[in-house]
């Protein structure tokens, strides 16, 4: 009923708390990585037997979601200038597996 796992070297409990309590998206993993190769390996992999969804959050075979990132894409959703982020969002919300390079042709539009 109770474990735990380890990933990259940190620990997480794990509960089984019965059929009541389900996954959903408001619980996922982040992941963010350098190089879009990265992105497409461990896309593929999380969605296999899951779902893939958008703005970079596939749920895996079990069910959990996980949000698959480039270590770019918080900065361009937080630049200074509303109007680029605003145009990075705008951008993302279509994506399922996100497209770093759009994202940066949309930052650098206006």
């Amino acid at each position: 009923m109770i474990g735990t796992f380890q990933i990259e070297g940190y620990e997480f409990p794990a509960l089984n708390g019965g059929p009541q309590f389900t996954f959903s998206p408001a619980i996922s993993f982040v992941v963010d990585f350098k190089t879009r190769e990265e992105v497409d390996d461990l896309w593929e992999k999380l969605s296999e037997g899951g779902e893939k969804n958008r703005c970079g959050w596939p749920k895996d075979k079990c069910g959990m979601s996980w949000q698959i990132v480039r270590s770019v894409l918080p900065q361009l959703m937080r630049d200074k200038d509303p109007q680029k982020s605003a145009r990075v969002m705008k951008a993302m919300m279509p994506m399922d597996k996100i497209d770093n390079e759009s994202l940066q042709q949309a930052y650098d539009r206006g």
